[in-house]
């Protein structure tokens, strides 16, 4: 049977992230039909990896094998046969990888990848042989501290490279990474004929050609224009001298394009995959991109309350574009053109959360809950911030640190610092404080003329906590919505794999005309209370100058 006339179609969506590569398999009303996963040290001990990745040899340096994500490859369709997925019903692959990862493509790489033989594996046929580099640096690693130091000052420090691509410099950006490889291990830079990120290398393996590398996980390189979502030349000669641009390949593309079809070798394997040949394969993207494509919609928020906090918020396209900063991301919006997504990353998030309800409510979040509920929003004239950890927004600072304001007139006089504040306070404190950072910076970066923000939807362990989802509702001033889809970059990535195949039909259609602008599987469960959105209005401002009077102490020791 064709696969476009099958009466069963089905979308593949993969995700690689450090730890394990996982697939979701979606009918076309985005119903999950069957997931697989592949856990790499539980499942491919031999690489002898700890969750995934290495550590060292030098300072800082964290990678991955790039063997054993082949091999987790074939290991999943071999999973998926047995477990009776129906391979022909398969009519686009799409997905995600984690982001800043990378991998080193030999000379060797572009023969060996278009002439599989059917009756090996992929890890027999492109290993060694096909890579440069035979461990990936991903997003874990911290060790090219004198790349980033660099890049910042040839382009004009930390704000003008946020400017051009949406990003400061850091270690862990791919830009960074071919830098520290150029210096260090030239003759790897000179042997390498491409340079894919794990987005682009999954792609690559099922046309059995190079992928060009996806729009928005290409702006989490440092080497594109966030504007123009095109490689910046004065960005690649920093990095990695005039040949980068003939390594990295094309153009950056949209998410949802059509690559092609798959190798003729996913048809021909046998007894495990046997794809048909006219399954599309379209770009992958980044883990958090492909987040926001599963949960959100333009307009919309995505808030991970997770072990550290991360927000997520799609720009629809503005003829005035978001603001940079040097303690946020800006990044291309997947398939969106001219659109983007703020990203903002907190290393403070449910620990700190934990610390506080351990050492004021004894341990149990039914007496945090408790004092959040009885304590009033606003705390009563008390502010404070909580950083158990090093920070990164704002960079650095570590401490508990308490202040007071003027309740009746919050700008009539600048916040007061204090030795501490009432015990039940901390509680809604921890809320308050953790939320107005986000909310600050929201205010900063988006357009004068952004409209008002539809919905926000959260996720994480604390996302079950319905006193915290109000405390979000009530200082966001959205509606809150929680997702039942709980592998979202997965997710995500199948629905990219869909929207390939449907815009062959609809080749001028948006990916919100697809969807109706309406994420799957979210069931709205907070409002927010009438009047409290005035009173975090006022607390904005309040909170910018306390934090700005704790990085101050901070600077001056």
């Amino acid at each position: 049977m064709s696969s476009q006339t099958t009466a069963s179609p089905l979308f593949l969506g993969l995700d690689l992230s450090t730890q394990q590569l996982k697939a979701v398999l979606i009918k076309e009303d985005a119903t999950i039909v069957h997931e697989t996963s592949v856990h790499f040290s539980n499942d491919l001990p031999h690489y002898e990896t700890t969750n995934g990745t290495y550590h060292g040899p030098g300072e800082g340096e964290v990678t991955s094998p790039v063997a054993m994500w082949l091999e987790a490859i074939d290991l999943l369709f071999e999973r998926m046969r047995k477990e009776d997925v129906s391979f022909s019903d398969i009519l686009a692959i799409s997905g995600a990888g984690q982001q800043h990862g990378s991998v080193y493509w030999s000379t060797k790489a572009e023969s060996l990848l278009s002439d599989l033989d059917p009756t090996k594996s992929l890890t027999e046929q492109l290993f060694p042989d096909a890579f440069s580099l035979d461990k990936s640096p991903i997003w874990q690693d911290h060790s090219t501290e004198e790349d980033c130091i660099r890049l910042e000052k040839e382009i004009g420090g930390p704000q003008a490279l946020a400017d051009l691509s949406g990003s400061r410099a850091y270690e862990r950006f791919t830009g960074s990474q071919i830098s520290k490889i150029r210096r260090l291990k030239p003759e790897i830079y000179e042997a390498t004929s491409k340079i894919s990120l794990v987005s682009s290398f999954i792609p690559s393996v099922f046309r059995g050609a190079f992928a060009p590398i996806e729009v928005s996980d290409a702006s989490g390189m440092n080497l594109t224009n966030i504007l123009t979502g095109k490689w910046d030349n004065r960005l690649l000669d920093i990095c990695g001298g005039p040949e980068l641009r003939s390594k990295l390949g094309p153009e950056p593309v949209l998410g949802g394009v059509n690559l092609g079809k798959v190798n003729s070798w996913w048809k021909k394997k046998k007894p495990t995959h046997e794809l048909l040949s006219e399954c599309i394969v379209a770009p992958f993207t980044g883990d958090n991109p492909a987040t926001v494509i599963s949960l959100s919609s333009p307009g919309d928020a995505v808030l991970s309350l997770g072990t550290s906090t991360t927000f997520l918020l799609s720009v629809p396209p503005s003829d005035i574009a978001p603001k940079r900063f040097t303690t946020s991301h800006l990044l291309a919006h997947p398939t969106s053109p001219n659109g983007q997504i703020v990203m903002l990353c907190y290393k403070n998030g449910a620990l700190a959360r934990e610390n506080v309800r351990d050492k004021y409510a004894d341990k149990h979040w039914t007496k945090f809950n408790e004092f959040v509920q009885a304590t009033p929003a606003g705390c009563a004239g008390y502010l404070a911030l909580y950083f158990h950890l090093p920070e990164i927004i704002p960079p650095g600072v570590q401490g508990e640190h308490y202040f007071s304001y003027n309740v009746a007139d919050p700008a009539k006089e600048a916040p007061k610092p204090i030795d501490d504040v009432p015990p039940n306070v901390h509680c809604r404190a921890i809320l308050e404080s953790q939320f107005l950072s986000i909310r600050s910076r929201i205010a900063a970066i988006l357009p004068p003329n952004a409209p008002h923000l539809r919905r926000l939807v959260i996720s994480g362990g604390s996302s079950a906590n319905p006193v915290i989802r109000q405390i979000a509702a009530d200082i966001f001033d959205m509606n809150v919505y929680i997702s039942t889809t709980k592998e979202a970059a997965s997710m995500g990535g199948a629905l990219l794999a869909k929207y390939a195949w449907w815009k062959v039909k609809n080749p001028e259609g948006t990916f919100e005309d697809m969807t109706g602008g309406e994420a799957v599987g979210e069931t709205l469960v907070a409002e927010p209370k009438k009047g409290q959105s005035q009173i975090y209005d006022a607390l904005v401002p309040v909170y910018t100058a306390c934090e700005e009077a704790v990085v101050a102490a901070s600077a001056s020791g």
